[in-house]
C-alpha cells in the first residue's frame, strides 16, 4: 500500500471515529432525557470528539478493532463525563442498561470504521492497477509484396466476377 492511501485510509478513519463519538455522545444525552446542548458543553464535546479522530488518524495500531473500540470507548467516558461537568442533568437510567447501550454502539462502531477502512485499502488498490496505463504495443514490421508470380486471389475474383454482357459500346437508345 503506497505511502498516500494509508494516509487518506487514516485520515478517513480519525474523521469517522471522531463524528461517531460526538453522534453516540449526543444521541446517549438525548435518549437519556438531556436538554438541547449551548455554549460550552458544545464546544467541549466538539474538543472531545477531535481529539478522538486525531488519535485515530495517527495512532499506528488502530486499524485494529481493540485499539478503535479502546479510543471509542474512551471518547464516550470523557463525552459523558464533559457533558456532566457542565451541568447534565437528565432522568438517569439504569447504569447496566446506559453502559451495555454505549459498550454495544462503540462496538459496532468500531466494526464499522474498521470494515469501512478495509474497504477503503481494497478499492483504492483496484483502482490503482485499473488507472495504469496499458503498456505500449510492439512494432509490427509489415511485409509487403511489390511483385509476384501469380496475381492475388481478390483481384482473380474481382476480374472474374465482372460482365461482359451487354449492348454494344456504339449502340444508341
Amino acid at each position: 500500500m503506497s505511502q498516500a492511501t494509508s494516509e487518506a485510509t487514516a485520515a478517513l478513519r480519525g474523521a469517522a471515529a471522531g463524528l461517531l463519538t460526538a453522534a453516540l455522545t449526543l444521541a446517549a444525552h438525548g435518549v437519556g432525557g438531556g436538554a438541547v446542548l449551548a455554549g460550552a458543553a458544545t464546544v467541549q464535546l466538539l474538543v472531545v470528539a477531535a481529539v478522538v479522530g486525531g488519535l485515530a488518524a495517527s495512532v499506528s495500531g488502530a486499524d485494529d478493532l481493540r485499539v478503535m473500540v479502546c479510543l471509542l470507548g474512551a471518547g464516550q467516558l470523557v463525552g459523558h463525563v464533559v457533558l456532566a461537568a457542565g451541568g447534565h442533568a437528565h432522568a438517569a437510567p439504569p447504569a447496566a442498561a446506559m453502559v451495555s447501550a454505549h459498550a454495544v454502539a462503540v462496538v459496532v462502531g468500531g466494526l464499522l470504521i474498521n470494515t469501512g477502512a478495509r474497504l477503503c485499502r481494497v478499492l483504492s488498490k483496484v483502482l490503482r492497477l485499473v488507472g495504469r496505463p496499458n503498456p505500449p504495443l510492439a512494432s509490427v514490421s509489415r511485409l509487403s509484396a511489390t511483385a509476384a508470380d501469380q496475381p492475388m486471389r481478390s483481384t482473380l475474383l474481382i476480374a472474374c466476377s465482372m460482365s461482359y454482357r451487354g449492348p454494344p459500346a456504339g449502340a444508341r437508345c
